[in-house]
């Protein structure tokens, strides 16, 4: 049976994300928006879903699933639907050396 980990919407973006049009296609996520979960076992990600929605944290719109480490889903107001991590450009620096780019380089 797969694995699912849960990675919640950090609360102060939920808002924002409910007001966003659906858009078809698959769904850019940022790491920095969300705070990692729990772990399960299911036999797909709408038993997941299922499993979580009796309980007291259930999946909210804007949350994501992981399956088995490699496939991302979003909650969406239609269902779970297809999403992947952003990975943050990485530009080069003087010298060869590699930052972040969200890391400010001073001269």
């Amino acid at each position: 049976m797969p694995s699912y980990r849960v990675f919640r919407l950090k609360e102060n973006l939920r808002a924002h994300f409910r007001q966003l049009p659906h858009l078809s296609g698959t769904a850019p996520l940022k790491l920095r928006d969300y705070v990692e979960g729990l772990e399960l076992t299911a036999s797909n990600r709408y038993a997941a879903w299922m499993d979580l929605k009796g309980t007291n944290d259930p999946l909210q719109v804007g949350d994501a699933l992981v399956e088995d480490g490699a496939a991302v889903f979003i909650m969406k107001f239609v269902g779970l639907e297809p999403a992947e991590w952003v990975v943050p450009e990485v530009k080069p620096v003087e010298g060869g050396a590699v930052a972040p780019a969200e890391v400010p380089v001073s001269a």
